[in-house]
């Protein structure tokens, strides 16, 4: 099989790696402590010991739901405390590199948001402060979306939501979810007449994001775990045994005609759309389309189960991190702790519509629920930046699969290519 040159984007990822490991931070300084009591009037989880700040300062992502969202809940924070809460509109995705300039100029935020998986690029840079939280503070938040934000043994943020993916079906070709995967294969094997587009299931079995269940079913892994539980980039598991057995059910569904070869997300949404798909493996996102296109026939369920046992769906979280920079750490902690609380984290569901990382939170819509009971079950994506370096080696693989190369043998190259980078990015630094 011939492999593709990738040396021009390795030179790039070198260069990053080294810029981000020179501007390392130094790791001696204890963990921000979580609020204690001080006698100081605050939200109820926890009391800060310092000096309560006259303000606070919050980076929220510049949509607009967000921001409505975060108006109304900090607006609670200010009355209860008597601290004033500035929000900037400031893209997620741009804050990083801001924050490596404001920070040490003393003009950035006391608290930012970012989705998990760059968690190891903030804390290459020393941006995240170390938090401290108790048993009691964290109780509440998924297990999954706690650890998201965990790195290196130490807590840097405090999640506020996550998102996976679950199985959406169509009620006038599925009258009920399908609870196994084989009660799913009898689906596929029933409707499926790929002469006429129309099929008893479709996902996008190439992507690794959507593919990993399947893969991981049996005790299949990405990285392996260090004694402390962080995650070890020496120790990758996609050829093992129960992820090769995982690749062939995938492939069986190539060779049944199940899935065609290079189907991808829009042309399972159009045939979805159409009427001509039983069932498809996708996200909370696709929901209104879905509902404007067949209504009521709409239904959602997390993913079928294997031997018994739920599938782990990747999963996506984001949350609040405190500054390294900020002076008021403690009170910074306590906002984000406030506004993503039970209550709290209710109201920006229902006002910017995304899924809080919690499981004390009530969802009453039909559609919404399952995902969110999915998520009781989901793996955050790995957060180390070795993770990079997966997702195209395993893309590659998974078109050779598809086209009935053997299992083994693919994955094995895969992983080869997967350590050749990453042995690469730690010479680089």
């Amino acid at each position: 099989m011939l492999r593709k040159n990738k040396w021009l984007m390795m030179i790039a990822v070198f260069a990053l790696i080294g810029l981000l490991a020179a501007c390392g931070p130094d790791r001696d300084e204890e963990p921000t402590p979580a609020p204690e009591d001080s006698g100081e009037e605050t939200t109820g989880d926890g009391e800060a010991t310092a000096d309560k700040p006259e303000v606070l300062t919050m980076w929220v992502n510049d949509e607009e739901s967000q921001l409505d969202a975060y108006e109304e809940i900090v607006a609670r924070y200010e009355e209860e405390t008597g601290i004033t809460v500035e929000i900037t509109p400031f893209s997620m995705l741009d804050q990083i590199d801001a924050l490596s300039l404001d920070g040490p100029a003393g003009t950035g935020p006391d608290l930012f948001f970012q989705p998990h998986d760059r968690l190891g690029e903030v804390y290459l840079q020393g941006l995240a402060a170390e938090l401290n939280l108790t048993t009691e503070q964290l109780e509440g938040y998924t297990e999954g979306a706690i650890d998201a934000f965990s790195y290196e043994g130490g807590q840097y943020g405090i999640p506020a939501v996550t998102e996976t993916y679950g199985l959406f079906y169509n009620k006038a070709l599925v009258p009920e979810a399908p609870e196994t995967m084989d009660d799913l294969m009898d689906i596929a094997e029933e409707l499926t007449n790929a002469s006429n587009d129309e099929y008893g299931f479709l996902m996008e079995a190439g992507n690794f994001y959507f593919n990993y269940p399947f893969l991981t079913a049996t005790g299949g892994y990405v990285f392996g775990e260090n004694a402390d539980g962080s995650l070890n980039a020496d120790d990758i598991g996609l050829a093992t045994d129960p992820v090769v057995e995982g690749a062939e059910m995938i492939q069986s569904w190539y060779e049944n005609n199940y899935i065609p070869q290079g189907i991808n997300m829009d042309i399972i949404n159009g045939l979805f759309q159409d009427g001509k798909v039983g069932a498809v493996v996708t996200g909370p996102w696709a929901i209104p389309d879905y509902h404007n296109a067949i209504g009521d026939d709409l239904g959602v369920a997390p993913l079928p189960t294997i031997d018994g046992e739920p599938l782990n769906s990747f999963s996506g979280v984001k949350g609040w991190l405190v500054s390294e920079y900020s002076e008021n750490k403690e009170w910074a902690t306590d906002l984000a702790l406030f506004i993503t609380n039970t209550e709290n984290s209710f109201t920006y569901y229902e006002t910017a519509g995304e899924l809080p990382a919690r499981t004390d939170v009530e969802i009453d819509d039909e559609y919404r629920a399952p995902i969110l009971e999915q998520a009781e079950f989901a793996i955050p994506m790995p957060n180390i930046p070795e993770m990079s370096q997966v997702w195209e080696p395993i893309a590659d693989a998974f078109e050779f699969i598809s086209q009935g190369d053997d299992a083994r043998e693919v994955l094995e190259e895969a992983v080869e290519d997967i350590e050749l980078q990453i042995s690469s990015m730690g010479s680089a630094q």
